[in-house]
């Protein structure tokens, strides 16, 4: 079979292997959807060799993709029926660890303290081809009510917005304050809004900006445009935001979000990398705050989040602005990579 690679420098490789064969405790998947996320694009424009938390990228030929959602078409010795059965519709948990320490034993594979976790698409073969093979006890079962699209947003970026929102317990009580309207963001407001929370969006890029509202944001803020900490509390009649959830890694978006949480408020911070700077400490201590992070999801939060949008009909696959066949993608990370609107799907 014929898979993407990352080459490097904004390159696109296409990588032959064999058809994967499941081992004991494995299955391979018939792919039907494979979402792009926005940390691909790291790996997309990084140069060859790089170093990075999957130790070395764009150096082994690995598959891309790492928001996979298939059908099961092989099964490998030792796998049960309640593991696994031909046809099923099934997302993948895209991390595999040690599946013995504690954090792998409660779903926190990506965190595992025995070994590098292997992550499908960055250090083992991943989505962005016709199969891809991963243990039976990766698999995430996908409602026939939802399409293999809402599938793939569920298995990365959705379900990383559902579980930041899950750790400040957003609620019909509260507004919320979501810092960047890229793929997560988007999805925390439509999320947020279905929780019952009123949302304000914040994003400098105003073509993502635009989005928000279809997405449930109640109002927009675009920071470079005007003072967000300002816009938040007269929209909040000086209250303050109850919560935060901070996507975007931008520094002064996280010192923003300080400034505009009301006393005992909560920030969930997501976005990954970068550096967050606090003038002064008291103004999370003296108002209380509580901050959070939160990285990815559990596979138990993964079927949590499904079972949530599968119940209040949420189209999550909305956040796919294009969708792409295999063979055209140079030119989708290329599109992607301008990051003017949501996300990018590969659809076999």
């Amino acid at each position: 079979m014929i898979g993407i690679r990352f080459g490097g420098n904004s390159e696109i490789d296409f990588l032959e292997v064999p058809d994967p064969t499941p081992g004991p405790g494995e299955v391979v998947l018939e792919m039907k959807a494979s979402g792009m996320c926005g940390s691909d694009l790291k790996l997309f424009r990084a140069p060859p060799g790089t170093v990075s938390a999957a130790r070395v990228i764009n150096t082994e030929p690995i598959i891309a993709g790492h928001e996979p959602c298939g059908v099961v078409a092989a099964i490998g010795p030792g796998v049960s029926p309640e593991e696994a059965r031909i046809g099923a519709r099934v997302m993948v948990h895209h991390y595999w660890g040690c599946s013995v320490c504690d954090h792998c034993r409660s779903g926190w594979a990506q965190m595992c303290s025995h070994s590098l976790p292997r992550v499908y698409g960055v250090n083992a073969h991943g989505g962005h081809a016709p199969y891809l093979k991963v243990p039976a006890r990766t698999l995430v079962p996908l409602p026939d009510e939802l399409s293999f699209e809402a599938g793939a947003a569920i298995s990365c970026g959705t379900g990383t917005a559902y579980s930041g929102l899950r750790k400040i317990n957003t609620s019909g009580n509260d507004t919320i304050a979501i810092f960047g309207q890229g793929p997560v963001g988007l999805a925390a407001a439509q999320l947020a809004a279905a929780m019952g929370a009123r949302v304000i969006a914040l994003d400098t890029n105003p073509k993502r900006l635009e989005l928000s509202p279809a997405f449930g944001a109640s109002h927009v803020v675009n920071p470079a445009a005007e003072d967000a900490v300002a816009a938040i509390r007269e929209l909040t009649k000086g209250r303050g935001a109850d919560l935060v959830l901070e996507t975007s890694a931008s520094p002064a978006a996280r010192a923003a979000s300080i400034q505009c949480t009301r006393p005992w408020g909560s920030i969930c911070l997501v976005g990954t990398g970068g550096k967050m700077t606090v003038d002064n400490v008291s103004d999370i201590t003296r108002n209380q705050l509580t901050i959070v992070g939160s990285w990815t999801f559990s596979n138990v939060g993964q079927a949590e989040c499904t079972r949530f949008i599968a119940e209040r009909a949420i189209p999550v696959d909305k956040v796919f602005t294009h969708r792409w066949q295999l063979a055209q993608a140079q030119q989708a990370y290329e599109v992607f990579g301008e990051q003017n609107a949501g996300k990018g799907v590969f659809v076999m």
